[in-house]
């Protein structure tokens, strides 16, 4: 795994615990959902297994990239600290999405660095061991490509909502895409995430999010924990300024 002595994780980890269950569990993760039977089992064959509790860093910006990275349970963020110290939220994932990006380029670290926003159960699959895979099977790199071109549509998301001038219907759009993303029927993000994440002062989410309560599009249920009411409403506020 990419942990370093600088990080909090625990050791290696362990084979995975659900590697004599099948290959099953493969198809929460869209990275592995369409490979076949057999490259599945191959690769939870492989996998370890680590634990790791809120708070904890799993990789420094810097670090080399050594493993496919797979949320089994829980929530990680992507994340660039500037040199005063402030934090800006690049992603949010959660189960069954995975890190893998820059594996098998030249320079291959990482960029940002990944942090626990809960309590998370992780599966690593390390970088030769998929390279194996990709040699054993080359119609799983036909799958990748297509998923590789899926993230791309989603990264050019991410910098159209950047590209949104009105703080109202930035937050709009962004809350659209995270409830798109999201398991179950709540956005699982703190005020302070959500403002890193679109480029606006805590102050100015909040606010904007009060108005879309008030407004019936939006419901706070608690701390960190907010759900989409009427989506219908939320994308005609992103589409057209007040």
């Amino acid at each position: 795994m990419p942990m370093t002595s600088r990080g909090t994780a625990q050791s290696k980890g362990t084979p995975c615990a659900r590697h004599d269950k099948g290959a099953a569990c493969m198809d929460n993760i869209r990275m592995f959902a369409g490979l076949p039977a057999e490259a599945k089992r191959e690769l939870l064959a492989s996998a370890r297994h680590s634990s790791h509790p809120r708070g904890s860093i799993l990789v420094h910006e810097g670090d080399p990239i050594e493993s496919i990275l797979i949320v089994r349970s829980g929530r990680i963020k992507t994340f660039r600290t500037d040199s005063d110290g402030e934090e800006y939220v690049l992603d949010v994932l959660h189960d069954g999405q995975a890190i893998w990006h820059g594996m098998f380029i030249e320079d291959n670290v990482y960029h940002y660095s990944v942090g626990c926003l809960s309590k998370v159960d992780l599966c690593s699959i390390h970088r030769t061991d998929f390279e194996a895979l990709l040699a054993s099977h080359p119609d799983v790199a036909m799958g990748i490509i297509r998923m590789i071109g899926t993230e791309l549509v989603d990264a050019e998301e991410k910098v159209m909502i950047l590209g949104i001038r009105d703080p109202r219907r930035r937050l709009a759009e962004y809350l659209l895409h995270r409830d798109a993303r999201c398991i179950g029927s709540e956005i699982n993000l703190k005020l302070e995430d959500i403002a890193s994440s679109v480029g606006l002062r805590p102050e100015t989410v909040s606010r904007n999010i009060s108005a879309f309560e008030h407004e019936g599009v939006v419901r706070r249920l608690g701390r960190g924990r907010l759900q989409v009411v009427d989506r219908v409403a939320l994308k005609e506020i992103s589409e057209h300024p007040e």
